[in-house]
This record gives C-alpha cells, sequence and structure tokens, in this order.
C-alpha cells in the first residue's frame, strides 16, 4: 500500500489539478486509487463540479452525489477562508483529533494507493492550534509539494522544503506548476531551485494544460511511487 499527502506553498498553487492528474495516470496504470480531500473551504454544493472535491472525485470516475462528496470531504465550509476561519464563521472548529483518526482510518482501508489532498499552503491553521503541517507530521506520509512559477516563489519554495525537512517529512517529489502569466520562466524557475533543495529531492516541471491528461503526470506517478 502507498499512501502520499499532497500539499502547496500556497492557495490556488495547481494542487489540485496536480492530484487529479495523477489519479488518471496511476489508473491508466491499472492502480486502485483512492483520494481524499477531508477539509475544504470555499465549498458549494451548487457548485460542485466546478469545486476541488468534485475535481477529485471526477478523476476517479465517481458521482458527484451528496455521499460521495460527504466521503471525500467530511469537513466542507462555505466561506472562501482558512479553515479555522471559514469554520468559526458557521459557529463550528475542525475537531484535529477527529481529522487525524479519519485520515488513520483512510490509510488503514486502502489497499493500493492513498492519495490525501491538503488545503491551502503547509502552514494553514485547521483549528486554533493546529496548521497543516501539524496534520502532515502527525501522518509521517511522503509529501508531494506543489509550487508556483510566480515571482517569489522561490522564496516562498524554499521556506517550504526548509520546515518540511526539519519535520523529517519526507518530500516525494516538488511540482513547480507553471503560473499563468508569470514574468519568471518555468525552467529558469526550476533551474534556481535546483540549487538549493536538497540532493535527492525529484523536481517536476508542470506546464499549463488544457486539462489533467497528460505524459507528464505518468513520470509524476513513476517518481512518487519510487519514493513513497
Amino acid at each position: 500500500m502507498t499512501a502520499l499527502f499532497i500539499t502547496a506553498t500556497g492557495t490556488d498553487i495547481g494542487k489540485t489539478f496536480a492530484t487529479a492528474g495523477l489519479i488518471r495516470a496511476l489508473r491508466r496504470a491499472g492502480r486502485t486509487v483512492d483520494a481524499a480531500k477531508p477539509v475544504i473551504s470555499g465549498f458549494s454544493m451548487e457548485a460542485v463540479a466546478a469545486s476541488d472535491t468534485g475535481a477529485l472525485l471526477t478523476a476517479m470516475g465517481r458521482d458527484l452525489s451528496a455521499g460521495e462528496v460527504d466521503r471525500m470531504s467530511p469537513w466542507r465550509f462555505a466561506a472562501p477562508l482558512s479553515p479555522d476561519m471559514a469554520a468559526e464563521a458557521e459557529g463550528k472548529t475542525i475537531d484535529f483529533a477527529a481529522l487525524l483518526a479519519d485520515s488513520h482510518a483512510r490509510i488503514t482501508a486502502q489497499p493500493d494507493v492513498l492519495l490525501i489532498e491538503g488545503v491551502g499552503g503547509i502552514m494553514v491553521p485547521l483549528d486554533d492550534r493546529h496548521t497543516v503541517l501539524d496534520w502532515m507530521e502527525a501522518l509521517r506520509l511522503p509529501v508531494l509539494l506543489i509550487a508556483g512559477s510566480y515571482l517569489g516563489t522561490i522564496s516562498h519554495t524554499l521556506s517550504a522544503v526548509d520546515v518540511l525537512v526539519r519535520r523529517g517529512l519526507k518530500i516525494a517529489a516538488l511540482v513547480v506548476s507553471e503560473t499563468k502569466g508569470s514574468t519568471v520562466g518555468l525552467d529558469a524557475t526550476i533551474a534556481t531551485l535546483r540549487r538549493f533543495v536538497p540532493a535527492g529531492v525529484e523536481i517536476l516541471a508542470l506546464p499549463r494544460l488544457d486539462g489533467p491528461d497528460h505524459p507528464v503526470f505518468e513520470r509524476l506517478s513513476g517518481m512518487v511511487l519510487n519514493v513513497a
């Protein structure tokens, strides 16, 4: 059994797009894939098809029923805010112990490949004490880190890598997702990152694509399965 945690250097970087492409590539390779995005904010059931939850369900060949949505994303909040703030807006909190129990149950139940997608970036708060980083550290799964190619991403990405390494988390791969309209070239960004990330961390360029069906995801699936 292989389990992987997908996170990013920030919000709207391309985390779900990469996860959906990875799901499709693994399924084409004959692997049995389960995926979860346990926490999501900015969610509306009326627009489920356009949501991150909907994108992952579609990649898995599942329907967008209320039951499937609830299984994929049990902690859903309407406000497009950090999870702690979105939950507070509804008079709720995220029970961190319950979140960990849910994640561990998924890991135990999955016989082949499990992908758990986080929410926002690695330091996004989940409640008044815990961040996504604490969630990842508790699970101890290999991490797939998604970064952008926008101006400023090098500092953001190296900071994220440093934090993950300091927490003792294995980075399965670093994916640099091309940012639309960036003034910095994708190849130039990766060339700079290669000089500073720890040896052994694979870096993959993810160009702008019309859909998540591209040979780049076959390469990514091989990279993460070799590490995870």
